[in-house]
Order: structure tokens, then sequence, then C-alpha cells
């Protein structure tokens, strides 16, 4: 079973942080630990900064490869002009270089389904112009992946997502490409776009 933090608790906003973040707390758990305890516990204050620390190597290796706003902000200037059939062709390159097998559906929920290593992802990306997703294109998404026996869902969309429609896709198991996972995806992302760098 995978472990997830609560979505508010110190560790979870922690990561979601910049790794840095983590380590200044524990540096300032050294700190006053070093300054306020006797010396025979001073080593049980330097324990409390090991978690803080595991949080911000975490943090980092997640952050590493994560585009930057400058990255984000061009590659979501570079697909919005873009014609369906462009972005259909960008994508499903990026998807066939990142090794799955992708076949085009003629389905009004989905518009590709992906497999790889005996998994089934459906993604539906037509409507990632939309200024405002909703539930509804989410529910038509898992009603498709349930009819083609899919396991896993993805969902393009470069405008704003609706908190109820986020909370949806969580309890569904549709993964939202937006701002950063597109830019991973289709780092140039225009005319020509290349997979995203091993």
């Amino acid at each position: 079973m995978k472990l997830k933090l609560p979505r508010n608790s110190l560790f979870a906003i922690l990561l979601r942080s910049p790794w840095w973040a983590s380590i200044a707390i524990a540096g300032g758990l050294v700190v006053v630990a070093s300054a306020a305890l006797p010396r025979e516990f001073v080593p049980f204050g330097l324990f409390a900064a090991l978690p803080f620390l595991g949080i911000g190597a975490a943090a980092a290796w997640k952050q590493a490869g994560a585009p930057t706003p400058a990255r984000i902000a061009a590659t979501l200037e570079a697909v919005r002009p873009m014609a369906w059939s462009e972005f259909a062709d960008a994508l499903e390159t990026a998807y066939r270089a990142d090794g799955y097998v992708v076949s085009r559906l003629a389905d009004r929920a989905a518009d590709f389904e992906l497999r790889k290593a005996g998994r089934t992802t459906l993604l539906a990306a037509r409507r990632w112009k939309v200024a405002r997703t909703g539930i509804e294109p989410l529910r038509e998404l898992v009603a498709a992946r349930q009819a083609r026996d899919a396991r896993e869902c993805l969902y393009v969309a470069i405008g704003e997502v609706t908190d109820k429609a986020r909370r949806f896709a969580t309890e569904n198991r549709i993964g939202i490409v937006a701002g950063p996972e597109l830019a991973r995806l289709l780092p140039a992302a225009g005319p020509g776009a290349k997979r995203r760098p091993g």
C-alpha cells in the first residue's frame, strides 16, 4: 500500500515547498538544541532534525527535474495557439518516445489509448484549451475507462480546473496533465514538439 500524507500536514506542505525550507528548519532545530538543551540531551534535539532533513532531501529530488515557471509559461504559450491536429501529433510523439504504444480513439470521452508494461491508460486532451474544466468531462472519462477496462486516466487542461473537479479527479484516479506536467512532456512544445529529456 502506498503511503499518502494528509494534504495539509506539515510534512506534505514541506514536500510542496522549496527543498531548502525543510533544511532551514532542520538547521534551526540543531541550533536551538545545541543552545538550549543540557549537553547530555543535545543528541535527542539533533535527532528531531532528521525527519526535516529527510523531507528536504525528498523535496530536492522531486524538484530537481521540475520545470521552471518560465519554461511552464513558454510551453503554455506554445500550445495555446495550436490546432487540435498539431497538438494531438505532439502528444502522440511525446508518449511514443516515452515508450508507450499509442492508439488514437474515436471516442467523445478519450482521445488516446496508451499502453505500456501491460497497463492501459486513457488520455483525454481535445478540450485542452477550455478556460474552465468542471466535473462532466471527467465523469465521461471515468465511464470510458470502465467501458474499455483501462487502469488509469489522464486529462489534459491548460485552463483552470475547478476545485470540485480536482477532488473528483483525485477520488477517481484521474491524473491532471496541466502546466508543469505538460512542460515535462513537451519541453520543446511548438510545431516540432519533442519528447521530454530522460
